[in-house]
């Protein structure tokens, strides 16, 4: 076993957060229990790079528990917890990732993943996949499942050019995780981040949302429980309208800069919140952001327009403007839900990383017979999570009748 974290002598910390993750995981556990004596994934290698906390730890360990050989990194330099990553090292083949992680570093552990020569891939924004193709790996792939928005946009553009080379199950868009995941997970999780990063108040406050997707309504929802008055900025007019007949303010970005208190991109674009914008904002405002990649907020244009930068908070960043305007950016631009908190909710995560484990387990039961395209994920999988979610909360639904059927059926 070949492993590179910052410190194995935190793996005791990191295996009571993994344990205290699993005991609240009840469907991922249910699955783990249905499948470990067969033993489905014996002879896979699986090159897995996810944001490194205790509940995608859970998911590595149950797949190499299944058979597989994991190989993992992370997906975001500044979202690996080390304490995980050492306890992760005693469960998995091998485990590269760190907190604060160069580019380059961040670079060379993919390439160490990819040198496992993975035979499933598990990723979280498609950097480990784009490498792999570069690298000319293709070939060797069975599938991928790709968990986040951004990755299954990258992933739709490899298949429009011809250039996709294997299977992708966007795992991102199956129903159950874009209503719990990106709307009830992303909901809690950034506002766990805003409160955790300044410790300051939300009731009052002129938050600004933008984009009104899955992961905007949920952020939107959860501030304005907070008591927070709410602005969403949109481009798209369906979406504006139904953020506006749901009782949020609407505008361009132009015009809520200029009333923000906090703002928090959710749009999986760039330079949402850019230069344009900056001299606009209110002396104090948060900016923050719960998108992918660090580009929400452009942060390179934020240091070149400001005179002085430091760090007054662990994860607050304040920028000092000519003329003494003070910007405060958190965790470095990159996601604010888990680079400065904990990520969604133990239980949000098992139902996604449920949904991953059985799409993982559809790419080796199907090999050789899926077309090389972004493939849904398979209804009944869909169906199965929420299934078993509900069957752990205790919970029982109708059922209908044959007779319904037919008639739902004319």
């Amino acid at each position: 076993m070949k492993h590179s974290v910052k410190d194995v002598s935190l793996a005791l910390a990191g295996a009571k957060k993994m344990a205290w993750a699993k005991a609240r995981m009840p469907v991922i556990n249910a699955l783990e229990s249905r499948f470990v004596k067969a033993k489905p994934l014996k002879g896979i290698r699986v090159g897995a790079c996810l944001h490194l906390e205790a509940k995608t730890a859970v998911l590595c360990a149950i797949m190499q528990e299944l058979g597989a050989e994991v190989s993992v990194t992370g997906s975001n330099p500044l979202t690996t917890q080390d304490d995980v990553a050492a306890a992760l090292t005693k469960l998995v083949s091998h485990v590269f990732a760190w907190r604060g992680e160069t580019a380059e570093e961040y670079s060379r552990n993919l390439g160490l993943v990819l040198d496992s020569k993975p035979t499933v891939l598990v990723d979280d924004g498609a950097d480990l996949t784009v490498m792999a193709m570069e690298r000319g790996m293709a070939k060797d792939i069975i599938g991928v499942t790709e968990e986040t928005t951004t990755g299954v946009r990258r992933f739709k553009n490899l298949e429009r050019h011809k250039a996709l080379k294997f299977p992708v199950i966007a795992v991102n868009d199956a129903y159950s995780k874009h209503l719990f995941d990106n709307r009830f997970g992303s909901g809690q999780s950034v506002v766990d981040g805003l409160m955790r990063s300044t410790n300051m108040i939300l009731a009052g406050r002129r938050c600004v949302v933008a984009g009104f997707g899955w992961v905007g309504r949920g952020v939107a929802e959860r501030l304005r429980g907070m008591g927070a008055r709410v602005v969403v900025c949109e481009v798209d007019a369906f979406r504006a309208l139904e953020a506006h007949f749901e009782g949020y303010d609407v505008m361009p970005m132009e015009e809520a800069a200029r009333v923000a208190d906090v703002v928090v991109s959710c749009t999986g674009g760039e330079d949402i919140v850019g230069k344009r914008h900056f001299g606009l904002l209110k002396d104090g405002v948060i900016l923050a952001n719960a998108g992918h990649f660090d580009v929400e907020v452009n942060v390179k244009g934020l240091k070149e327009v400001a005179v002085r930068q430091e760090e007054v908070r662990p994860n607050v960043t304040q920028f000092t403007l000519k003329g003494g305007k003070r910007l405060y950016l958190l965790a470095e631009g990159r996601l604010v839900n888990i680079a400065a908190a904990d990520g969604h909710p133990i239980e949000i995560m098992d139902m996604s990383f449920s949904l991953q484990l059985l799409s993982v387990l559809h790419l080796v039961k199907s090999r050789g017979r899926l077309q090389r395209k972004v493939l849904a994920v398979p209804a009944d999988v869909d169906v199965e999570v929420a299934r078993l979610k509900l069957k752990s909360e205790g919970v029982s639904i109708d059922t209908l009748s044959r007779g319904q059927e037919e008639y739902l059926s004319r």
